[in-house]
């Protein structure tokens, strides 16, 4: 008598909840198990309108419960600890558990070594962080605003540009929406001369005409040294800000030193094109925590992470069912980067970067997409 595949998702983000839609489609009779510490998920491009008002915590909030309930998917609500054993064996605070097959998907975490860090908002934390610089910015009656990110030097596609760039024209619209934006004083700072070149080689140019005309001034090209309660200071100097956001670059799972799996110089699970872990049968990775060979421009995105969940549950099934014909997945960056009231598409595959100019269309169309996303899982 043959007995049931068992099939184990980790996290509960982007990549997670594809992977377990792919499976369940390529496996009806499978038994999956989601792991993560909370049947929610947190819709992240979304937090970027908290500060405005337009979204609310608990708008960006999803509860999957009957999503899970549709795919017949367990879910474990647990942290994990260690996968070993091949991935045969995921170790969490609520015991040890086997599978067949295995999708790594719980995501990255940020890299907080830099000095006085704690003195900076990292908005992709989540909501509260989000709800931090809403509060923030309704107290000040004006100020200087630093807005900034970094990356991981051994990972260099480990990190998340884009969202900054929305938050520095965000709150420069909402500013002047309330009348005050000539109370403040923005500033943007990165270690890179050109940032957002991995959306393509004219987007630096696009976006520095945009903050010029926009009175936005920036610090640009010196490597960031630390922060203090009201000071950046970076490699070519160090200026006031009353308010600091900063993005830092990420790196892998909590847990991932303490195990046996492949990582790369920038301490994330080592991939290979179809998403699978180097030396790891029926073992997969996708989103945040794995390292991914190809181009230099590949972002750690939602897009992204979807292609990559798909990919990995078309290729484990294939495998667990003795196929050898693995597909790589596709490497595509899409984002609108948007400013509450306009968006810029940006779109750059391995045939070149399409770049559309500001529109409001744009604007509506991302509010659009979050309702047709989320629909799936609510």
């Amino acid at each position: 008598m043959a007995t049931t595949r068992k099939l184990t998702v980790l996290g509960s983000g982007f990549a997670a909840l594809t992977a377990c839609k792919t499976l369940r489609k390529l496996n009806p009779q499978a038994e999956i198990t989601l792991i993560s510490p909370a049947a929610e998920l947190i819709y992240l491009p979304s937090i970027i309108w908290i500060p405005a008002g337009l979204r609310q915590g608990a708008d960006l909030r999803v509860n999957l419960n009957r999503f899970l309930a549709k795919q017949r998917i367990t879910h474990l609500p647990a942290r994990v600890q260690n996968v070993s054993q091949g991935g045969r064996l995921v170790t969490t605070d609520q015991g040890e558990f086997t599978n067949d097959g295995l999708i790594i998907a719980s995501g990255g975490r940020f890299i907080k070594k830099l000095s006085g860090i704690e003195h900076a908002i990292t908005p992709c934390e989540g909501i509260a962080a989000a709800e931090k610089i809403r509060d923030r910015l309704a107290q000040m009656s004006g100020g200087t605003i630093a807005i900034g990110f970094g990356t991981n030097p051994q990972e260099t596609s480990a990190m998340r540009g884009g969202p900054m760039f929305e938050f520095l024209f965000g709150i420069d619209t909402l500013l002047r929406r309330q009348g005050r934006r000539d109370q403040f004083k923005l500033i943007f700072f990165n270690a890179s001369a050109e940032p957002g070149k991995r959306l393509g080689d004219q987007v630096p140019q696009k976006i520095g005409a945009m903050m010029a005309k926009k009175g936005i001034e920036s610090h640009l090209g010196h490597k960031i040294i630390g922060f203090e309660a009201q000071t950046v200071k970076t490699e070519g100097g160090e200026f006031h800000a009353d308010f600091i956001l900063f993005m830092p670059g990420m790196t892998g799972p909590a847990w991932l030193p303490d195990s046996d799996l492949p990582s790369s110089a920038g301490g994330m699970i080592q991939a290979n094109a179809f998403a699978q872990v180097v030396g790891w049968p029926a073992t997969y990775v996708a989103g945040d925590a794995g390292s991914f060979p190809g181009p230099d421009w590949q972002a750690k995105q939602a897009h992204a992470a979807d292609l990559q969940a798909k990919t990995a549950a078309q290729n484990l099934t294939k495998e667990l069912n003795g196929r050898t014909n693995l597909t790589a997945f596709k490497h595509e960056l899409i984002c609108i980067i948007d400013t509450l009231s306009h968006g810029i598409l940006v779109k750059r595959t391995e045939q070149g970067t399409t770049l559309l100019p500001p529109c409001r269309l744009l604007h509506w169309a991302k509010r659009a997409f979050e309702g047709v996303y989320l629909r799936q899982y609510r």
